[in-house]
C-alpha cells in the first residue's frame, strides 16, 4: 500500500538538494545586540527588533507587574471572557499614538491580514495588490471571493491603468480595495503611499497599507508610514501593523475609523476565534508605546547606524538594492553562495541569515541585514569588518 505522506520527506530532500531548506538556529537568551546562538556569542544583525525594545527594562517591568495583577493568560477569546482592561487600554493608547479614531489588536500581523482582507472585499469586488506584497496579504486575498489584479511593484502609473480598466468593468464592481506593504520586507524600499492614495482616491477605491516594517521606523516618533507622508485618515482607510518588530513584543493591529474597528471585530474570524493576548504581552506593548513617546533617541540612533552601514556596504562594493530603510539586503544571487556567506559571517561573529527562494526569486538570494538601535558604534564597525572579510574570501568584492 502506498504511504500517503511519503511526499513530505521527498519534498524536504529536494529542498536540501537545492540548498533551499531552512536550518534553524537556537537563540539561548534574549534578543540583544550580542546574543548566544547555538552556543556561540555573536552580533545580532537580522532581528526585526529595530529599536531593541524586546529587552528594554521598562517593557520587562511592565510584563512582570501584569503577571502579578492579571496572571499569565486571559482564559478566553475577547468576545466571550478574554477582554481584559489591559487590552482595552492598549487599543486606546495605540489609536492616540497613531492619530486614528480607533485601533484593534489582533493576535498577529498575519491574523490581521488573513482575517480582515476577505471581509473587506468579496464576490463582486476587486482587490488590487502590489506584486511584491507580503505572503500574509497574498493569503488574505486568496481567502476572499473577490476578483484580483496585480500592479507592477510600486508603479503608480501601472496602478492607475489597472484602476482605469476596473472602472470600465461590467457589471461595475461594488468595491475596489488597493493594498500594499508600507516597507517591503525583502528589499527595504518604501511604497509611494502618498501617490497610491491619491490615485485610489480618484477612482473611489479603499486603501489598505501593511506597515509592519514602518512602525517605530518611519514618521514622527516612529508613528509609521501614514505619518511619514503626512496623509489624512480619510486617504488611508486601513493601517495595519504589528507589535512583533519595532515594538519588541508580539501581536498585530489595525488603525482607522471607529466604523472600521466595529466592523472588523464583528467579522474577522481570526480575531473572534483566537485567544486574546496574555496580560504580560499586552502590558509590554503598552510600555513600548510609552518608550516611543518618551525616548525618541532610539529612532534617531537607528537611522544614524543605518546610514553609516549602508554607506560602508556600498563603498566596499556590495550590491544593496534599492533599500531606503534599516533593512539592507546584501545581494548575492545564488542560494548556496548566500548560505556560505551567512555561515562565514557567523564564524566571524555576526548572525545574519540568508534569504532564498521561495521568499525571493531563485536568482535573488541575499543576506538581509536589519539595523538595531541598541547597537553601539563599535558594534557597527565590527559588522562592517566581518562583511568585508567574508565578502573578499568568497570573491564577492
Amino acid at each position: 500500500m502506498r504511504d500517503p505522506v511519503s511526499f513530505l520527506g521527498q519534498e524536504y530532500a529536494d529542498l536540501v538538494r537545492q540548498e533551499l531548506d531552512w536550518k534553524l538556529r537556537v537563540l539561548e537568551g534574549p534578543s540583544a545586540p550580542w546574543c548566544q546562538i547555538d552556543g556561540k556569542r555573536v552580533l545580532m544583525f537580522c532581528s526585526n527588533n529595530y529599536l531593541g525594545l524586546s529587552n528594554h527594562p521598562r517593557l520587562k517591568a511592565a510584563a512582570t507587574r501584569a503577571v502579578e495583577t492579571h496572571g499569565v493568560g486571559s482564559g478566553s477569546v475577547r468576545p466571550i471572557a478574554g477582554n481584559m482592561d489591559l487590552h482595552v487600554e492598549l487599543e486606546h493608547r495605540l489609536a492616540k499614538f497613531k492619530g486614528a479614531e480607533a485601533s484593534l489588536v489582533y493576535q498577529s500581523g498575519f491574523a490581521a491580514n488573513s482575517g480582515l482582507i476577505p471581509q473587506l472585499a468579496g464576490e463582486g469586488d476587486l482587490i488590487v495588490s502590489d506584486e511584491l506584497n507580503h505572503g500574509s496579504i497574498i493569503d488574505g486575498v486568496r481567502l476572499s471571493r473577490a476578483e484580483r489584479a496585480v500592479y507592477h511593484h510600486t508603479d503608480v502609473d501601472d496602478l492607475r491603468k489597472v484602476l482605469g480598466t476596473a472602472e470600465a468593468h461590467a457589471p461595475a464592481y461594488r468595491r475596489i480595495l488597493v493594498i500594499t506593504d508600507g516597507v517591503f520586507s525583502m528589499d527595504g524600499d518604501i511604497a509611494p503611499l502618498d501617490r497610491i492614495a491619491a490615485v485610489a482616491g480618484e477612482h473611489g477605491a479603499m486603501v489598505y497599507v501593511d506597515d509592519a516594517h514602518g512602525e517605530g521606523v518611519l514618521g514622527a516618533g516612529g508613528r509609521g508610514i501614514v505619518s511619514h507622508f503626512s496623509l489624512r485618515r480619510d486617504q488611508v482607510h486601513v493601517e495595519m501593523g504589528t507589535f512583533s518588530k519595532a515594538f519588541g513584543v508580539v501581536g498585530g493591529h489595525i488603525s482607522g475609523s471607529r466604523s472600521l474597528v466595529d466592523f472588523a471585530y464583528n467579522r474577522s474570524r481570526t480575531w473572534l476565534l483566537s485567544g486574546s493576548h496574555p496580560p504580560p504581552v499586552a502590558a509590554a506593548c503598552l510600555a513600548a508605546i510609552d518608550v516611543l513617546e518618551s525616548e525618541p533617541e532610539h529612532v534617531t540612533r537607528l537611522w544614524e547606524h543605518t546610514r553609516r552601514f549602508k554607506k560602508a556596504m556600498k563603498d566596499l562594493g556590495f550590491r544593496t538594492g534599492k533599500s531606503e530603510t534599516p533593512i539592507t539586503p546584501i545581494m548575492v544571487g545564488e542560494s548556496g553562495l548566500a548560505k556560505r556567506l551567512s555561515q562565514r559571517l557567523f564564524e566571524l561573529g555576526v548572525f545574519a541569515l540568508p534569504i532564498v527562494f521561495p521568499m525571493v526569486a531563485k536568482d535573488q538570494a541575499r543576506i538581509r541585514t536589519i539595523m538595531n538601535a541598541a547597537l553601539t558604534a563599535d558594534d557597527v564597525t565590527f559588522a562592517i569588518s566581518a562583511f568585508e572579510k567574508a565578502g573578499r574570501e568568497l570573491h564577492l568584492l
